[in-house]
């Protein structure tokens, strides 16, 4: 193998905390800006109204940056305040987004792997590895926005390929996903690991893993 490819969120960090947070600042940030933005809404309703955007935009379901942008957008238009504000407000929560605390594991074995492997990064989320204070491991991030598509779609790894210039058997890839990281990644031809950090059970409709790892320690 060449390249090693890594998922990010649950994979690099926990990413409930940090999704949870990131809203919370937002939606204090607007009470405080843009108070009518928000008025009879909550966190709840804000992500059931990104839910629905996702419906209303099926080819951009990918994109969890557009559907946040265009959720806030219609928050805006409904406050008849200026749609333009919505990228002030997407920014404050890329911001707190990409706060992250990382696994004690993670800065020790891509210091180790980075030696003997080229690194890439492939995430369906939006989360930027200059901001997390990591790209400087990585040759590369190829994200489901930029692809056009996210895991499993075989699409998102051939960018992967094609970014890297290898071929699928020269890359193994790395994440938490059982479906999207793992069973994709082999459909796409890759090789792959799945990251198990709680012991949790492997979907009985998918084909076991072939190989499994605790932690990014045991893979380096």
């Amino acid at each position: 193998m060449q390249v090693l490819s890594f998922d990010l969120d649950d994979t690099l960090w926990p990413v409930g905390p940090v999704i949870e947070a990131a809203e919370q600042e937002l939606y204090a940030w607007l009470r405080r800006t843009y108070p009518a933005v928000v008025q009879g809404h909550s966190l709840a309703s804000m992500r059931e109204l990104r839910a629905a955007v996702a419906t209303q935009f099926p080819g951009q379901a990918h994109d969890l940056t557009y559907l946040r942008r265009e959720a806030l957008a219609q928050q805006f238009r409904a406050a008849s305040h200026d749609v333009a504000l919505a990228d002030h407000a997407l920014e404050v929560f890329l911001t707190a987004r990409n706060r992250v605390d990382l696994y004690s594991d993670v800065r020790p074995a891509l210091e180790r792997l980075k030696a003997s492997y080229r690194l890439f990064a492939l995430s369906n989320g939006n989360a930027d590895l200059q901001r997390c204070g990591l790209a400087h491991y990585f040759e590369g991030h190829v994200t489901a926005r930029g692809a056009g598509a996210a895991k499993p779609d075989a699409r998102i790894f051939t960018r992967l390929l094609e970014e890297a210039g290898v071929s699928a058997a020269d890359v193994l890839h790395v994440g938490d996903d059982p479906l999207a990281d793992v069973a994709g990644a082999q459909r796409a031809g890759l090789q792959a690991v799945w990251l198990n950090r709680d012991a949790r059970p492997w979907p009985k409709h998918l084909d076991p893993p072939p190989r499994v790892i605790k932690t990014l320690s045991d893979l380096a």
